[in-house]
């Protein structure tokens, strides 16, 4: 480390830590998903990863909180899966309906996607995501 470079503070008395300038957005975001994909409050806070009903409400009124990085890490796969669909259906509805529909392919098992990001485990949000990926080429 160089002895003579800035302390963060000293730049600036305002920094904030990355997940604290992320987590506004982030979350504002994940809502404005959650609207598109018509989720249930149940399956919002599911995929956030189970926030107390007090937190969640609150997020969602004053749409700006501290989220932890768990929150955020299920928010960026959401996003991810978000880009993923808009680009896999240039139809926006199409892309919003495929989350409900059942798929054969193995790692659903004839659920939704939706069905297999809802157990609550930060992975299945990574192996959906990662499904969607690898759709895309």
């Amino acid at each position: 480390m160089n002895a003579h470079a800035p302390h963060v503070a000293e730049i600036s008395p305002h920094y904030a830590a990355p997940t604290e300038m992320l987590a506004g957005p982030a979350l504002r975001t994940f809502l404005r998903m959650a609207e598109h994909w018509k989720l249930r409050i149940a399956d919002q806070r599911k995929l956030l990863g189970d926030p107390p009903e007090s937190t969640f409400y609150k997020w969602k009124r004053e749409r700006d909180a501290a989220l932890g990085r768990d929150t955020l890490e299920r928010i960026s796969y959401l996003l991810g899966i978000w880009q993923a669909l808009q680009i896999l259906f240039p139809d926006p509805d199409q892309a919003d309906a495929w989350l409900h529909k059942p798929n054969t392919a193995s790692l659903f098992g004839g659920q939704s996607a939706l069905e297999r990001m809802l157990s609550g485990n930060v992975a299945d949000l990574y192996v959906v995501r990662q499904y969607l990926d690898a759709q895309r080429g």
